[in-house]
């Protein structure tokens, strides 16, 4: 029997569509599921094509070439490690097994090095693009040593989706560096769904029909706003119920879930001292939605103003496509300041026009903007935020109004913008000449003998003051 070039495990829907996506460029492609009535029924549906279903991981592991390549696609954490415990004794050195799912950066560094005293090869890649990224063609981000990652190569750029003609897959680095930037990426995710959700909820708050911001959710994806997430919007809103004609994301209940990502990033950014505001704003956000008993309560009791808005509709269209598109920079510059710092402190050395590139097709936050932020770290790999290269500062100089104006005006009417909101505070925080933390350190070192240092003397040098008693 014929061996096959590449093997997955884990038959949901992410695997399948990688299995067909695989094999339809070439290779020939073992699966094995748990249950082996769903690897059975996978390979019946699709008579023809290069698959070859195994009963028990022996089989799986004997039906494939070596050095064997074997991605799995289970869920984050202990089943990824309990696939790994069985698939060791089965294996040869120089064997390489592949953690396609969305696990923590630090559990990949900890099999990496596990599996690297068995003598068997690791990477940790994240995958992004969700289903039809899956089958068509996803963004791939692998992390492990480069020598394996040339193994890999010729399958994982056959598989990814093409921008230009580039493959969207690089080696990002060693260890964990794939899952952690596929980890950021799902953060900055976060932040442009909740800046998007804000926009409609401006939008529906000024008495916008679903039908009207559809409209205009499909008008900005014709222009620089041009996404995935911004194009699927306009499809979500458009959607009728069939059985009421109610459109569907009205019936939907205000509850919104996460798989933990996000707050991994904001975990990940609090350790290395990042400001995320932005993203970290989206993940609260999430958390508050799903506390819905508890705001129908607190809507009886607390007051606020109640939405009325008045003026020129196409006007506010303006003024809110310019804070969604300002705020998304922030997002952005966020995300990808804490990439370069994680990147610095690992020793990873990081591209991050490179992996701006990859998300230029196949993810979930493709969008056109990525081409500029592809452009602005190869014309200054070394720049120090994305908000400082002057195509993005020049966008933010000549938003900003319209973005003050919507959070201003939100404020007044009782929306919360959260996003919006925290998008522009990190903004003025990062231009200020000077901010009020020196009132912040004359307080620690009233109450904590901190000391601080004076805009009179040398940088590096610390005072104290003998402050009054307080009583009481």
């Amino acid at each position: 029997m014929s061996q096959s070039d590449f093997g997955l495990i884990g038959l949901a829907v992410m695997g399948q569509n990688l299995v067909l996506n695989v094999e339809s460029r070439g290779f020939t492609v073992s699966v094995y599921n748990r249950t082996t009535a769903t690897t059975e029924e996978f390979v019946s549906r699709h008579p023809g094509k290069r698959l070859i279903g195994a009963k028990t991981l022996e089989e799986f592991v004997g039906s494939l070439k070596r050095p064997r390549k074997i991605q799995i696609m289970v869920k984050a954490g202990g089943p990824v490690d309990a696939v790994i415990e069985q698939l060791i004794p089965l294996l040869d050195p120089d064997d390489i097994i592949i953690d396609g799912g969305n696990s923590l950066y630090t559990d990949t560094e900890r099999r990496d090095a596990y599996l690297a005293s068995k003598g068997l090869r690791f990477i940790g890649a994240g995958v992004s693009g969700g289903e039809e990224g899956a089958r068509k063609g996803p963004s791939i981000m692998p992390g492990g040593p480069a020598s394996t990652w040339e193994v890999m190569k010729p399958i994982f750029e056959s598989i990814a989706a093409k921008v230009d003609g580039e493959p969207c897959v690089i080696h990002i680095g060693p260890g964990g560096a794939g899952h952690y930037v596929k980890m950021i990426h799902n953060g900055i995710e976060y932040g442009d769904m909740q800046l998007i959700c804000e926009a409609y909820n401006i939008f529906k708050h000024a008495g916008f029909t679903t039908a009207e911001m559809a409209a205009i959710f499909n008008e900005w994806n014709e222009g620089d706003l041009q996404s995935y997430l911004i194009q699927i919007t306009g499809k979500a809103l458009e959607q009728k119920d069939p059985q009421t004609g109610t459109p569907v994301v009205e019936l939907i209940v205000d509850k919104a879930g996460q798989k933990g990502t996000g707050q991994w990033t904001l975990l990940n950014a609090a350790e290395n001292a990042v400001v995320i505001s932005t993203i970290n704003a989206a993940v609260e956000a999430r958390i508050l939605s799903s506390q819905r008993a508890q705001r129908l309560v607190a809507s009886r009791e607390l007051s606020g103003p109640v939405p009325a808005f008045s003026g020129d509709r196409a006007a506010l269209v303006r003024k809110v496509h310019d804070a969604l598109y300002a705020s998304k920079i922030i997002s952005y510059a966020q995300g990808l300041d804490l990439i370069k710092t994680m990147g610095e402190k690992k020793q990873w050395g990081l591209d991050l026009g490179r992996i701006a590139s990859i998300w230029r097709g196949g993810c979930i936050i493709r969008a056109r903007f990525l081409n500029r932020i592809t452009d602005a770290y190869r014309a200054n790999p070394g720049l120090v935020n994305l908000m400082l290269d002057p195509f993005f500062k020049n966008i933010l100089n000549t938003t900003q109004q319209n973005w003050r104006e919507v959070v201003a005006e939100a404020t007044l009417q009782g929306i919360p913008v959260p996003a919006f909101s925290a998008s522009l505070g990190y903004y003025d925080s990062y231009r200020a000449e000077r901010l009020p933390a020196n009132l912040l350190q004359a307080q620690r070192d009233f109450f904590g003998a901190h000391t601080y240092e004076r805009l009179d003397k040398p940088e590096g040098e610390m005072f104290h003051t003998d402050w009054p008693e307080v009583i009481g």
